[in-house]
């Protein structure tokens, strides 16, 4: 399950549990939303709370980083987790944007949203 809340370009999204496909398909709407308004986009992953996340989700992953790549600018991810932060930095190798992974929340908001 997730929350999304998106204030001017940000899209602050926390996952709690299992992320799920169709978790992943609400954040990409709200990330296809905000770039249509003209600006890259900016996004803060929480994922403290997130348990696992299902192959399809990995799957879309790829793809919707493969197509949209482009339309981020900051990502910032928190969490704890080594392979999570892992994985983050091999995604970092197929988007063009400035990806961190952060343990302390405030942190993570106040870098991605200077």
């Amino acid at each position: 399950m997730i929350t999304v809340q998106e204030t001017d370009n940000l899209i602050n999204v926390a996952v709690f549990g299992e992320f799920t496909l169709a978790d992943y398909k609400e954040f990409e709407e709200h990330v296809l939303y905000k770039y249509r308004s003209g600006n890259r986009v900016n996004v803060l992953f929480d994922w403290r709370d997130m348990l696992s996340y299902t192959v399809d989700v990995a799957w879309e992953d790829i793809k919707f980083i493969r197509e949209h790549g482009s339309e981020f600018n900051r990502i910032a991810i928190v969490t704890e987790n080594q392979w999570r932060a892992w994985g983050a930095w091999v995604a970092n190798l197929f988007i063009d944007a400035d990806i961190r992974v952060f343990s302390d929340y405030t942190d993570a908001e106040a870098w991605v949203t200077a």
